[in-house]
């Protein structure tokens, strides 16, 4: 379930479980009030060591989601800010929550094509094919289109987190994103590992992303498999 930290472009695995229980919290299959196992069951559940389950543990306490009494154990803190790596990614499993990781199909710089809505302020954009994953399950692929003037994207350490990316190598952030959700049919260049065959009818979200300026930085178009996974939006 967990990449390992010695993957130059994973999350740290004490970061990735505490995601894992940040949006296990969000769906509300961690509940307010709610005692977590005690430590060393819920390191061996995460297969971990109990030193890095504190890790994980202490990032949630550091963002509110968890109260650590003393001698009574981890308690769960609901709140209406959800604050994580990524707090703004809305595909969740059926269930509820999930991993989210990827895997690049490919990355390359071109012109943006003319069938692309207008975002940006250059004609060239880097376009990165992904599938997506929840838990390691296959549940969508997607083409995320860059502005070429917001910088140049190196594949070899791109992240899981592209907005994590952003800022950390590009020095920009994302501050808010408009979805607009409906169906589409799978583009052809989906692999055969995603779960839905090209040219079927699926999930479909196409978003624009903006940082600390006017124009979109980024648009993005997600196809999704609906009998896997949901587009979950939370208004509180």
């Amino acid at each position: 379930m967990y990449e390992r930290s010695d993957n130059p472009t994973a999350l740290p695995i004490y970061i990735q479980i505490s995601e894992v229980l940040i949006r296990e919290i969000a769906a509300g299959r961690l509940v307010d009030g709610e005692r977590l196992p005690p430590e060393r069951v819920l390191a061996r559940r995460h297969g971990t060591t109990v030193r890095t389950l504190r890790k994980a543990l202490a990032v949630l306490e550091k963002k509110e989601f968890l109260d650590r009494r003393q001698g009574s154990g981890n308690y769960v803190r609901s709140s209406s800010r959800i604050e994580s790596v990524y707090s703004m990614f809305r595909l969740e499993l059926r269930g509820g929550g999930g991993l989210p990781t990827a895997a690049i199909i490919d990355v390359e710089e071109c012109n943006k094509p003319d069938d692309l809505p207008g975002f940006g302020t250059s004609g060239r954009a880097t376009r990165i094919r992904r599938l997506r994953f929840l838990n390691a399950l296959p549940i969508a692929v997607e083409e995320i289109w860059l502005d070429r003037d917001a910088g140049e994207i190196d594949r070899r350490i791109l992240s899981d987190s592209l907005y994590q990316y952003y800022k950390v190598q590009l020095g920009f952030w994302i501050t808010r994103a408009e979805d607009f959700v409906s169906i589409d049919r799978v583009p052809d260049w989906a692999p055969e590992t995603f779960s839905v065959n090209a040219a079927e009818v699926s999930g479909y979200v196409e978003r624009f992303s903006w940082a600390q300026m006017p124009a979109p930085v980024e648009y993005s178009r997600t196809w999704f498999d609906t009998d896997r996974a949901f587009y979950v939006q939370r208004l509180k």
